[in-house]
C-alpha cells in the first residue's frame, strides 16, 4: 500500500520524486486492469480523491494537495495514459477506461465514502464511477468539469478529425501548438518551467502518440449517461469554475449546477480552466469548505 506522508511545503509534497517532470512524480505504481497506475497518497484525515482532466496531470494539484493534507488524506493519480500511468497496449484511455479504473483504485486503497474532486474530464470520470459503478461518495466536487455536452473544444474535434496528420507532424510542429494550447488553459501566464513541466508526458515521438491516444479516446458518449443520472446525486455537490475559463464557459458551470439536485456554485474570478494551476490556494479553500 502508498505510503501517507505528512509535510508542510507550500510546493511539492514528501515522497513526491524529485527525479523527473520538474520535481513532480508520484512515487507508487499499482497494477490495474489495463495497465500500471502511478499514484501518490499524502497527509492523514478524511480521505479525498484528486482527479485531474485533459490534458493535464496530477503535477495540477502540486499545489493544492499540501493545504487540503493539512486536515484530509489525499489520494492522487494519473489517468491511464497520462504522466506515468501506461495503459497496456490496444487499451483505449476513454472515460470509461478511466472510471473503471478509479472504482479499482478506491478499492485498492480501501475507500467506502470518499470525497471525489474530478478536474475536466475527471469531472465525467467522477461522476461516471459514481453513478454507474456504485461508487459511494461523501462529498463530489466539479472543477470546470467536461460532464454536460458538447464540452470537445474545436482543437480537439479538429484532431479527431485529422488525428492521422496529427501523428504524423513533425515534433517541434506539434510541440508549438500544445504549448500554445496549454497557455490557454489559464488566466495568468505559466512561467516557461512550469509549462515545460505540462509537456514533458508528451515529449517526444512516443508522448505525441500518447497525446493522440486520449485526444481519440475522449468522447461525450461516455458522459451521456451520466447526464440522464444528475438527478440521482444525493450527497453534497461543488461546482468550482474558474470565471475567465476559455474552454468551458461559466454558462456550462450553470447548467451543470442546476441539474444536480442542491449543488453549490462558486466561481474563481481570476482563473481559468486550470483553476488549480492560476488559483491553488482559493481551490483548496473551496473544497476544504466543501468537506468540512
Amino acid at each position: 500500500m502508498p505510503a501517507h506522508a505528512q509535510h508542510d511545503s507550500p510546493h511539492a509534497p514528501d515522497h513526491v520524486r524529485s527525479d523527473a517532470y520538474g520535481g513532480w512524480q508520484l512515487p507508487d505504481r499499482i497494477r490495474v486492469e489495463g495497465g500500471e497506475v502511478a499514484t501518490g497518497v499524502f497527509g492523514h484525515g478524511p480521505p479525498v480523491v484528486l482527479v485531474h482532466g485533459t490534458p493535464a496531470w496530477s503535477y495540477l494539484w502540486r499545489k493544492v494537495i499540501p493545504l487540503l493534507a493539512e486536515h484530509c488524506t489525499v489520494h492522487v493519480w494519473d489517468l491511464l495514459g497520462f504522466g506515468d500511468s501506461r495503459p497496456d497496449s490496444g487499451v483505449c484511455p476513454s472515460i470509461a477506461r478511466q472510471a473503471a479504473t478509479l472504482t479499482q483504485l478506491l478499492a485498492h486503497w480501501g475507500l467506502t465514502d470518499p470525497a471525489l474532486v474530478g478536474h475536466d474530464i475527471g469531472g465525467g470520470i467522477v461522476l461516471r464511477a459514481h453513478l454507474l459503478h456504485r461508487t459511494p461518495a461523501r462529498r463530489l466536487a466539479l472543477l470546470d468539469a467536461a460532464v454536460l455536452g458538447p464540452w470537445n473544444t474545436p482543437f480537439t474535434e479538429h484532431q479527431q478529425r485529422h488525428a492521422e496528420a496529427y501523428r504524423t507532424m513533425p515534433h517541434d510542429a506539434f510541440t508549438d501548438l500544445v504549448t500554445t494550447r496549454f497557455q490557454s488553459a489559464t488566466h495568468h501566464p505559466m512561467p516557461p518551467e512550469v509549462v515545460a513541466a505540462y509537456l514533458r508526458p508528451w515529449a517526444g515521438t512516443a508522448g505525441q502518440h500518447r497525446w493522440l491516444d486520449q485526444v481519440e479516446s475522449v468522447s461525450f458518449e461516455d458522459t451521456r449517461e451520466v447526464v440522464a443520472q444528475l438527478a440521482e446525486i444525493a450527497v453534497p455537490t461543488l461546482v468550482l469554475w474558474g470565471e475567465r475559463d476559455e474552454w468551458l464557459s461559466t454558462a456550462t458551470a450553470r447548467r451543470l449546477a442546476r441539474a444536480i439536485p442542491g449543488a453549490r456554485l462558486e466561481t474563481l474570478s481570476a482563473a481559468g480552466h486550470f483553476p488549480a494551476e492560476d488559483a491553488p490556494e482559493e481551490t483548496a479553500h473551496a473544497l476544504l469548505r466543501l468537506l468540512r
